[in-house]
This record gives structure tokens, sequence and C-alpha cells, in this order.
């Protein structure tokens, strides 16, 4: 079983940083194949994938978000983060941590629409609320 626990969420100012960190527990970090993501859902709007990472620690964002936010991880303590700057109104929305354990990450997978059924693994998501 793998249990994820989201943490680090709050309210911003545009411009503003915030950190979100997520706990795995579970034996996916003794897999040599996982995808780990945060997934955002906006007021009225569907989940989307916004950053991924891979057991190799391979990143990939989408495009709205790309070089503002970063996504890491520690298997030393069983950790996910994401680290998001030049926060924007338009970024708000609860951030959900979430884990398929069976891929690693791709493109036109894990940032489709069809994404939300590959992660097996969710967290109960964390708010972010960026005012203007």
């Amino acid at each position: 079983q793998v249990q994820l626990v989201e943490s680090g969420g709050g309210s911003v100012q545009a411009g503003g940083s915030l950190r979100l960190s997520c706990s795995v527990s579970g034996d996916v970090w003794s897999k040599i194949i996982y995808c780990m993501a945060w997934i955002r859902q906006g007021p009225g709007q569907e989940r989307e994938t916004v950053a991924a990472i891979d057991a190799d620690g391979d990143t990939k964002y989408a495009r709205d978000v790309e070089g503002r936010f970063a996504i890491s991880k520690d298997n030393t303590k069983s950790m996910v983060y994401l680290q998001m700057n030049s926060l924007k109104p338009e970024d708000t929305g609860r951030y959900y941590c979430a884990v398929d354990a069976t891929d690693d990450c791709f493109y036109s997978k894990h940032f489709t629409r069809e994404a939300e059924s590959l992660f097996g693994y969710w967290g109960q998501g964390t708010q972010v609320t960026v005012s203007s």
C-alpha cells in the first residue's frame, strides 16, 4: 500500500512563493519505475498534471509552470516537493500528490486528460490560493 500526505499549502500574493511537500509511505521507493506527480484542480476546472518526476529523477512540467515550478524528491526521507515561484492567480487550486507505480513519466500519458486514471495513489490535497 502507498499512502500520500500533502502539506505546505496556503494563501500568498501574486509573485510570491510556496513549497509543497508530500510524504509518500509504502514500498514504491524500492521500485525502479514509477511516476510521482503534482496535480492541480482549479475552481471549476478539471485536474491537470503540473509537474512529474520519475525514479531516475527526470522531471517534466506543464507548459504554464515551466521555469516557475520545480519538482524534486528525497528518497531518503520518502518525500516529494514542489517549489512554486512567481505565483499567479491562475495557479490557485487544490494540489494533489499522486503516484503511478507502474510506469515512468510520459507527456503523452501523464499530462493528458486521461492521466487521472493512471495515478493509482492519491493524497487528500492541499489548497493554494494566490491573490492579485
